[in-house]
């Protein structure tokens, strides 16, 4: 990735740590980037998640081989080894400064969850993330936006309209529940790409 070689006016960032990364990822990633233009989505998976602690976490690597599997036939995807490779915690403020280094041009969008947007105020020098970027607030239909805006109330409103909301169509998946299916021998078919599916048999993902 680089600056030098192409200019990207709307940059969509997705973090996670797509363990496994699934249909559900995929939705919200396409929907943000039509809804608001995005001319590209970078995946990063986390390196290692500062708010999972003691959490077992597959091996970054694989998780990175399942996302680039997982978004290769999107031309408008990208995927990214920037907190696998960054030694320590992976923070989002980090994240976001670096692809201001790589895309100046560029105004950068962070897809999330809304259920994730609530945990924001625990996260690194928030007023400083939110001042680096927009985030995009994904939720289902039907979901209880009174909840997500009665937790942001220790955020300033200005940066508070640096959070904006869409909806996607809703998809029950979680990377929870395919990793139990799998250890439990049930089917994840069409939970997630078959490229996915694949990689976690042959590999042997999430047995134990």
């Amino acid at each position: 990735m680089s600056s030098e070689t192409e200019t990207v006016r709307r940059l969509g960032i997705m973090g996670g740590t797509f363990d496994p990364i699934h249909y559900g990822h995929l939705v919200t990633a396409e929907g943000a980037r039509y809804e608001w233009g995005l001319e590209k989505v970078i995946f990063i998976p986390a390196g290692r998640p500062p708010h999972k602690p003691g959490l077992q976490i597959t091996e970054p690597w694989d998780r990175y081989v399942m996302t680039g599997l997982a978004i290769e036939s999107n031309p408008f995807f990208q995927v990214s080894v920037m907190e696998i490779e960054r030694p320590g915690p992976s923070y989002t403020v980090d994240t976001v400064s670096a692809m201001q280094v790589l895309y100046p041009e560029s105004e950068i969008f962070f897809i999330t969850g809304s259920d994730a947007v609530l945990e924001v105020l625990t996260w690194k020098d928030v007023p400083k993330l939110l001042s680096k970027c927009r985030f995009i607030s994904v939720s289902r239909p039907g979901y209880n936006l009174d909840k997500l805006h009665a937790g942001l109330d220790g955020i300033p409103e200005e940066l508070k309209k640096k959070i904006i909301y869409m909806q996607v169509p809703s998809l029950a998946i979680s990377s929870t529940e395919i990793r139990k299916r799998v250890r439990e021998g049930r089917p994840v078919k069409y939970l997630l790409p078959e490229s996915v599916e694949n990689y976690i048999m042959k590999k042997e993902l999430y047995r134990q």
